[in-house]
């Protein structure tokens, strides 16, 4: 066996344990029953350490320096980038750190799920003053110049720091916020009303993988199942599953499946050879968002997309008949400053992005206490978009997110805002008139294109790199708010 060989055996090796972890906790979203929490917790603690212990082993070490010893092909060279930088980082981690993360992790997403669903905070209090405590010994494991949050936000975009996300929100916010008061002043309000009913589920279940299998979405590598909060997750390029929810708002199940279709579309969209290896799947979680919203928003709530859809979604739902194809249009498009992040609109949903970050930073550098969340919570709702939680449920309680450790997650969010329309701007410059592609329910040359110059690449250059790749620049705020300013006061007469 060759040294290249050799590398890929011991991390295919990993990669089990970490699919094995996987699928563990897609099971714990999806299907376990709650009886079980405490051995799933037990499971996944031990089964962490074991991927962690193998990944920093000195096997691993030796592997990967003989091959990086002789790497010359741009895919093998990648393989030893992307393993180099995940090795540097674990062996930063003592193993007990990440067994406590884990464990933990899954018995704060059970107790967030029960305090969440009886608006308790105080019950889930002590497992999120936990895991910001895990962030704090994380980020200090890791080290950091100039803020703490640096070490987080890098460990989910390759390279990022607190400043760039500065950067980013200041970009944004007043242009924003702006808008945001037009459209507000705005008599001209569109009615959303109808979209709240008592839809069946099985109907809305058929309808959404409708949807998502047209797309582009591959049933044969995939799934779609329901959970608590929507997600997507997989261990191989032919593995890769999604989930919904169904609620009373129609919009939830719609915009949520084609949101984590994005994601799968892009993981199913590695080359096969790759399987298995690190430079498979998404190159870091701002692109990963980028596909999300693109499909989502950039193209879910265009028009063309409902000139093709809508007649099947009336006939699916016959209370729609009534409503005329534009009203529907400017109902999933309504612009209204809300509670929750996952249902809001495009104009208002980085204002709940910076509500998160802005507490993140806080709470890690002890400005804030995690009894204190609630309160700063509402406070900043109310300084951002203007409204205030009825409860905790609908507040600080409303994302997975925390619960799990996944904290230096949320920026990457408004990334992905950011460059869906910057890479949306290229690809219809490349392949001409696409809203009369999607009016005739031809998603194929959008997918083909995404998947030629984003999907197959992988983690083959940085995310920094892809991205001046595709769109000839670093990501930026421009292509966005022009996006975003010619969408809306189009769609609300401003001028």
């Amino acid at each position: 066996m060759n040294e290249i060989d050799s590398l890929k055996s011991r991390l295919y090796d990993i990669n089990a344990i970490g699919s094995a972890l996987g699928i563990m906790s897609w099971d714990q979203q999806c299907l376990m029953p709650p009886g079980a929490a405490e051995a799933r917790a037990a499971h996944l603690g031990i089964l962490a350490r074991m991927h962690h212990e193998m990944l920093v082993a000195d096997e691993t070490q030796r592997a990967l320096e003989a091959a990086e010893a002789v790497a010359e092909s741009a895919e093998v060279k990648a393989i030893c980038r992307v393993t180099r930088r995940q090795l540097d980082q674990e062996t930063k981690f003592p193993s007990e750190l990440v067994e406590k993360l884990a464990r933990l992790g899954a018995e704060a997403h059970e107790k967030w799920v029960e305090a969440r669903a009886n608006n308790d905070f105080k019950s889930f209090a002590p497992y999120l003053e936990q895991m910001f405590d895990i962030a704090k010994e994380q980020a200090e494991c890791l080290g950091y110049k100039d803020h703490i949050y640096d070490a987080l936000f890098d460990m989910y975009e390759e390279g990022a720091v607190k400043a760039d996300a500065d950067t980013m929100f200041n970009g944004i916010r007043e242009p924003l916020t702006n808008l945001i008061k037009d459209i507000q002043e705005s008599g001209n309000q569109p009615d959303d009303s109808f979209l709240t009913s008592d839809w069946p589920e099985a109907d809305q279940s058929a309808f959404t993988e409708k949807l998502v299998r047209a797309i582009g979405y591959d049933f044969n590598r995939g799934r779609q199942d329901t959970a608590p909060h929507p997600f997507c997750t997989g261990w191989s390029v032919n593995d890769i599953r999604i989930t919904t929810r169904f609620q009373s708002l129609l919009n939830s199940a719609v915009f949520g499946s084609l949101h984590e279709a994005g994601h799968g579309m892009y993981e199913q969209g590695s080359p096969n050879e790759w399987d298995r290896l690190p430079i498979a799947g998404g190159v870091s979680l701002g692109v990963h968002e980028s596909q999300s919203r693109l499909w989502e928003n950039i193209v879910g709530r265009s028009r063309p997309f409902w000139e093709h859809f809508y007649p099947s979604l009336q006939q699916t739902f016959p209370e729609l008949q009534s409503r005329p194809l534009d009203e529907f249009h400017r109902a999933v498009n309504k612009a209204k400053p809300s509670l929750i992040r996952v249902e809001a609109d495009e104009v208002t949903y980085n204002m709940h992005i910076m509500v998160r970050f802005e507490l993140e930073c806080a709470l890690l550098s002890d400005e804030i206490q995690v009894k204190d969340l609630p309160d700063a919570w509402n406070a900043m709702y109310v300084l951002y978009l203007g409204v205030t939680p009825e409860s905790d449920a609908n507040g600080c309680m409303q994302d997975v997110h925390w619960s799990g450790g996944m904290i230096g997650y949320f920026p990457t969010y408004s990334m992905g805002n950011l460059l869906s329309a910057q890479i949306w701007k290229v690809l219809v410059a490349d392949l001409g008139d696409v809203d009369e592609m999607m009016r005739e329910g031809n998603f194929a040359p959008i997918l083909d294109w995404l998947t030629e110059k984003i999907y197959s690449k992988g983690s083959i250059m940085t995310p920094k790199e892809l991205i001046t790749q595709v769109t000839g620049k670093p990501m930026g705020p421009e292509d966005y708010l022009v996006h975003i300013e010619a969408k809306y006061r189009g769609l609300y007469g401003l001028n």
